[in-house]
């Protein structure tokens, strides 16, 4: 097991700091990063993201932007692309792992409702309203339904739910809503 002094994680680029690019992950590097992401990946899941990350990080400025990321084409053609962009456009490798364990198998059915408010709060208010996610649909949805048929379907949802269209809701709202819906939201990580 290689050892290194807790400042020279910060100083790769890639994992959080400054200074030179390094093409390897030490083992101290890697049992920081699986901390840092509470454990929702393995060490082998850890290095072959971190290799992910050297090939989308082109420049090796350490981190990864908005472009980088649209080179992925299944991130591109996600209909929710540029609602993640705002998320993620310029993560280090330590926020790049934190980012995806929100769809790690191992991830709670809480921590997968944190990941999604965040995506239905583009304000970033702490609050999702009845257009935030009427937004969202539309998103996922495009011309297949009609406004109004979203707005329909969304009001029954909410008002099952015990919410009105007026309400704002809140991270815990989110949870009580989406807690029974059977959320599945995974990634499979290839391990060589």
């Amino acid at each position: 097991m290689a050892w290194l002094p807790k400042n020279k994680f910060r100083n790769d680029p890639h994992l959080g700091g400054m200074g030179s690019t390094s093409s390897m992950l030490t083992q101290y590097d890697i049992e920081e990063v699986q901390e840092y992401c509470r454990n929702l990946f393995s060490q082998q899941e850890i290095v072959s993201l971190y290799q992910r990350f050297c090939q989308l990080d082109r420049n090796a400025k350490g981190f990864i932007s908005a472009d980088e990321f649209l080179s992925v084409p299944e991130f591109a053609l996600n209909p929710l692309s540029q609602r993640l962009l705002r998320m993620i456009d310029g993560l280090n490798f330590k926020d790049f792992v934190a980012f995806l364990s929100s769809f790690s198998s191992r991830a709670s059915l809480q921590q997968k409702i944190e990941f999604i408010f965040k995506v239905y709060d583009s304000d970033c208010n702490g609050r999702v309203t009845f257009d935030d996610i009427l937004e969202v649909l539309k998103d996922l949805t495009g011309t297949f339904i009609l406004e109004r048929q979203r707005e329909h379907v969304l009001t029954r949802v909410l008002e099952e739910a015990g919410y009105s269209k007026e309400t704002a809701l809140g991270l815990d709202d989110f949870i009580k809503i989406l807690s029974k819906s059977g959320l599945k939201m995974e990634v499979e990580v290839p391990v060589d």
